[in-house]
């Protein structure tokens, strides 16, 4: 969504109209859920996607041909095999086409608030409607809802992870969970190890004591904790506070000799038995990852993993469509 605004608001200094296309519902199997969006201009594609193929080559065409009559509308994509759009995908999605002429105000103020939220990591529902003005709210649904004509979905302000240790491994890792949409802490004890100029990427990088992470840094229920101390001791320290609070996810890098040691002294310490299975270690998916890179591929693709779950958990809750980042 940060792109589509961008966008947008550089195609309004232009002088140029344009048309966001937002999934508004999806059914049976497609490319993308509700709430992926695209902005088309003049031009054609100019940022975003609905899923590719030819479900999204007909909704750019749709978008062209509502750029020329200067109106917004509601259509059906059907991505079926033998359809119109002859698909293989098996599902449908309605989309919500809104024509932004050049000079509306309004877009325009929207467009620089919502980056400003996105920007401050301010949570926030955009609300769109095919005969009427967008607006940004400050309460919205848990996920997106759809009436057939009027949408609203939050902004991604996207969930954060903290990574505890700031080693070789975390260098690897920032850049790679900023570029898929997650928000970075990193906690260390060593200041030369916390340093911001090392970590450019990420959103918070404290200095502080493993014995009072609270101390140091507010953790919540949806933060995802990664820890990667510099040794057994650390890893005790910081698992012991973190399995004794509500989070997201908790994932522990090391051997399984080393697990089965701290996991030992947890028990001595008194911690659940149950908050101690619920960590994920050896953290990450089994890619046989070996150097720092191909770790922090396997740690992010195992958290995307884990982000689907809960969005797919929300859909299930009767929400029509998930939080996007």
């Amino acid at each position: 969504m940060r792109e589509i605004f961008k966008n947008l608001l550089t195609l309004l200094d232009r002088g140029e109209d344009a048309v966001l296309a937002t999934v508004a519902s999806a059914r049976g199997s497609t490319p993308r859920g509700a709430g992926a969006q695209l902005l088309a201009g003049r031009e054609g594609l100019v940022a975003g996607t609905i899923g590719g193929g030819p479900g999204e080559a007909r909704a750019l065409e749709l978008a062209a041909e509502l750029l020329v009559e200067k109106r917004s509308d509601v259509r059906r994509l059907e991505l079926r095999h033998g359809g119109a759009l002859d698909s293989v995908c098996g599902g449908e999605q309605e989309v919500l086409f809104q024509f932004v002429p050049h000079d509306s105000a309004v877009w325009r103020a929207l467009a620089r608030e919502a980056l400003a939220r996105l920007e401050a990591r301010r949570s926030g529902w955009l609300a769109l409607e095919a005969g009427g003005d967008p607006a940004l709210l400050d309460g919205g649904p848990g996920g997106c809802a759809w009436d057939g004509k009027r949408l609203t979905l939050p902004l991604p302000v996207g969930e954060r992870v903290v990574i505890f240790g700031g080693g070789h491994c975390a260098l690897a890792l920032v850049p790679v969970l900023r570029s898929v949409g997650f928000r970075v802490a990193v906690f260390d004890d060593r200041r030369s190890f916390a340093d911001p100029a090392r970590f450019p990427e990420a959103e918070t990088v404290v200095c502080h004591a493993y014995t009072d992470i609270a101390g140091g840094l507010a953790l919540t229920p949806e933060d995802c904790a990664v820890v990667m101390t510099s040794g057994h001791s650390h890893d005790f320290e910081v698992e012991e506070q973190l399995l004794r609070r509500p989070l997201r996810y908790v994932g522990v890098m090391g051997s399984r000799t080393k697990t089965a040691y701290v996991n030992g002294k947890l028990r001595e310490a008194g911690v659940p038995e149950e908050a101690i299975q619920r960590v994920h270690t050896p953290i990450g998916t089994a890619i046989k990852a070996v150097t720092p890179e191909e770790i922090a591929v396997s740690i992010t693709g195992e958290l995307i993993y884990e982000r689907a779950l809960r969005r797919e958990a929300a859909e299930a809750a009767g929400h029509d469509c998930p939080s996007h980042l």
